[in-house]
């Protein structure tokens, strides 16, 4: 049979996934599945565009490196316009159905959990969340184990040259500096701009996900109010406490430093 369109994006199982749980079912039903369902599909892209910036760094290809950022950053401007779709359902059209939801909660997205570890935001009492035995248990171990994004781009400044501390590099925190390190970005800030421009691009991701938080939080404040999450977590209550993580805290530090 002669490839089509069809069959080559596997349609037919496509667009039989989105099962909704309400009689009927409710109308909003089937919007709040495929939004969350189409999140899921760009946070595996987003993974799978980061494994790949990873290598491209250590084999000290920076040009392509930009690129790839600046994908990333273009797709999760896409995450955060979802929340003005998700938005046009009303806090009443949510309550037809929310009581199907039972335990679930975007809380147990395991990819979000990933690109989470990926970045460096590591706590381990996240993995206590997931079943033992479970294959995403199991993915979101050896995500934990594997070297962030930043301890990747701190060994990319070691291949040319620039002597990073080696406990810095090994760091499983991203908060973890020194002053040799914070002279050497604020060197390569001064002085080289093509690294440079690759240090702001990772304070753009930055910004870029702490706007979707909080997007998601004003999203979520004004359809359920304060009221309890449907995982069981204190809801509005808990998601401003994540407004405040930052992935790449020491680039954000060194910005006192930059008129000396």
């Amino acid at each position: 049979m002669a490839l089509t369109y069809s069959s080559y994006l596997q349609l037919d199982k496509l667009l039989n996934i989105q099962k909704p749980l309400s009689d009927g079912p409710d109308h909003d039903e089937m919007l709040f599945i495929i939004i969350h369902q189409a999140y899921e599909l760009w946070f595996k892209e987003i993974l799978h565009e980061l494994d790949y910036l990873k290598q491209l760094l250590l084999n000290n290809d920076l040009p392509r490196s930009l690129h790839t950022m600046k994908r990333i950053l273009t797709i999760l401007k896409v995450l955060v316009h979802q929340t003005d779709i998700l938005e046009t359902m009303t806090p009443l059209e949510f309550l037809t159905f929310r009581d199907r939801l039972e335990s679930a909660s975007g809380f147990q997205s395991f990819q979000f959990r990933e690109l989470e570890f990926v970045l460096g935001h590591k706590k381990e009492k996240i993995l206590d969340k997931f079943d033992e035995s479970s294959d995403e248990k199991k993915l979101l171990q050896k995500r934990f184990n594997e070297p962030s994004l930043w301890n990747v781009f701190l060994k990319f400044l070691t291949l040319i040259d620039y002597p990073v501390p080696a406990d810095v590099i090994s760091s499983e925190s991203n908060d973890v500096s020194s002053k040799q390190l914070d002279n050497i970005l604020c060197e390569i800030y001064k002085n080289n701009p093509n690294i440079a421009q690759f240090c702001e691009l990772l304070l753009d991701l930055d910004e870029g996900f702490q706007e979707w938080r909080y997007r998601h939080v004003k999203m979520v404040e004004r359809t359920i109010g304060t009221k309890t999450g449907t995982g069981g977590s204190d809801g509005v209550k808990y998601l401003v406490t994540t407004l405040s993580i930052k992935f790449f805290p020491v680039l954000w530090s060194i910005r006192k430093d930059f008129n000396k």
